[in-house]
């Protein structure tokens, strides 16, 4: 795809003799697209081999530059459990056949992201390989190796071997990338018709160190790595020179030994009259300072959003979640008196172990809130829980959805009376991400028949219907310790007994 609103920050090489095609497919409309920094990463990556040319695919693509027949390869990006229904699409609209063993010709068919890294086997059937962990060198490798082999089986051989790379066709145990962070991931590609206009995105760490029991980011980015300070700096300027909206990202950025210098470097320049607009992913409670608020204000950012994840102080350390109610009003108050008009404070129901009393105090920390802070805008958003792969919380299944239905309205009702907005996600929905979550290979044609019944909540009733499948096993279920689970097979540092002992550490006093 070229745009003519793009504008590339790397020198891209001339290909004209360049006969290797590949594509590389996003699950989403175009303006998403650019504003997904991995995706964009990926494909900066493998646009700067001489020897392959890429172009970037959307769902809402209407005009290819290169024919299908002539695609190679064609990865996509997987970061959510629904995502499946959109590629499964683009495949089609491409006349590829979605499963793997029916592809006899035409392009190899690769993922990776979060999702398929944490568990990919119930999506086994229609990919050729998958990328498990941290992509952006072993992409490079996948690329080469389908280049320089004669035929699909022998290319699939060799990927079959290489660490990070699990090749169904091969089974075997495969051992998850964790790339040592020495440069700076930021967006390579600014375009006027992002989601996220004309805005420069930039990565400062990767993972979290305070390890929330639910949290597939924290775990799945094990160790937390931050990006060299000098590197922030290159990046930031190098931002600025393209554009003034600047999007500092990661699970923890308030953990870089330098946040609270980066700040003050945008800060310095927003004093000396350079005009920047910036916006941070959510901060801890514990981060928020005077200076940290003040920049943010500067650079035109109006609220924030602080995650405590539960309203009672027996909840958050049950999860891992350390934080006491009077930091959260303390953090309030610094927000509010440094020119910040409102906060939203994101939280997570059905979580292991809750119970009532702990939805009545996210109403009283809600109240409060708003009694100390008049004419400060306030607002709540939930998620419930949806056990994840590679999480001390993978062997704890959710509440029953009636169950935590009642809960969602409890919280909606309660929040309404104090004049407070809510928002929170569908439970329903929840449920079956929780199904693929923890799915195995049984749930290949459940998958596909869920697509061709057109993706809707009773698309995924009825396929259950049709195969059989108690999905309460996956979703509901409390599992032992000795179960084996479907994702067992693939390798994640500290490993399986570091998650059993974080489970037992975190919930047994409080079963």
């Amino acid at each position: 795809m070229n745009n003519k609103k793009e504008i590339y920050l790397y020198n891209r090489p001339q290909k004209k003799n360049s006969e290797f095609i590949m594509w590389m497919g996003f699950p989403g409309i175009y303006s998403f697209s650019m504003s997904s920094l991995g995706y964009l990463w990926m494909c900066k990556t493998i646009d700067e081999l001489q020897d392959v040319n890429i172009e970037r695919i959307c769902s809402d693509t209407e005009k290819t530059r290169f024919n299908v027949n002539d695609v190679k390869m064609f990865g996509f990006s997987f970061s959510f459990d629904l995502d499946f229904l959109t590629i499964f699409a683009m495949l089609e609209k491409y006349g590829i056949p979605l499963k793997s063993k029916e592809r006899t010709e035409g392009p190899l068919v690769f993922a990776g992201g979060p999702v398929v890294s944490a568990n990919p086997k119930p999506y086994k059937d229609f990919f050729d390989f998958f990328i498990i962990g941290d992509g952006e060198d072993i992409n490079l490798t996948a690329v080469n190796i389908c280049k320089n082999s004669p035929d699909k089986t022998s290319a699939l051989k060799r990927l079959s071997e290489i660490e990070g790379i699990y090749v169904p066709a091969y089974p075997k145990r495969v051992k998850k990338l964790t790339k040592q962070l020495k440069e700076c991931i930021y967006t390579p590609i600014i375009s006027e018709d992002a989601f996220f206009k004309n805005t420069f995105i930039l990565e400062m760490s990767r993972g979290c160190a305070n390890r929330c029991g639910f949290c597939l980011a924290s775990y799945l980015n094990l160790p937390l790595r931050c990006i060299p300070y000098e590197e922030l700096l290159k990046a930031i300027d190098l931002g600025l020179e393209n554009t003034d909206s600047i999007a500092l990202l990661g699970a923890q950025i308030s953990a870089h030994p330098h946040f609270h210098d980066v700040c003050e470097y945008i800060f310095n320049k927003i004093q000396s009259g350079k005009d920047i607009k910036m916006s941070v992913s959510s901060l801890r409670v514990d981060a928020i300072t005077p200076h940290v608020v003040k920049t943010l204000v500067a650079a035109g950012q109006k609220t924030s959003t602080l995650a405590v994840e539960a309203g009672s102080e027996r909840l958050r350390k049950a999860i891992n979640k350390n934080l006491d109610a009077e930091q959260i009003f303390n953090a309030v108050k610094i927000a509010r008196e440094n020119g910040l008009k409102g906060l939203k404070f994101y939280g997570m129901i059905g979580l292991p172990t809750e119970e009532y009393e702990d939805l009545e105090e996210i109403i009283n920390l809600a109240k409060k809130i708003k009694k100390h802070n008049k004419g400060f805008e306030i607002s709540f958003g939930f998620s419930s829980f949806v056990p994840k792969p590679n999480t001390p919380f993978q062997w704890c299944g959710r509440n029953e959805t009636k169950l935590l239905e009642q809960k969602a309205n409890f919280l909606k009702k309660e929040l309404h009376k104090l004049g407070i907005s809510s928002q929170i996600s569908s439970i329903k929905w929840d449920y079956w991400q929780a199904v693929l979550s923890r799915g195995d290979e049984s749930l290949c044609d459940f998958v596909l028949e869920v697509y061709r019944q057109g993706g809707k909540l009773g698309a995924f009733k009825a396929a259950a219907k049709k195969f059989k499948i108690n999905t309460d096993s996956f979703a509901t279920e409390n599992y032992s310790f000795d179960k084996k689970l479907p994702w067992d097979f693939i390798e994640i540092s500290p490993g399986k007994e570091f998650l059993i002992k974080e489970n037992k550490r975190l919930l047994l006093d409080f079963i």
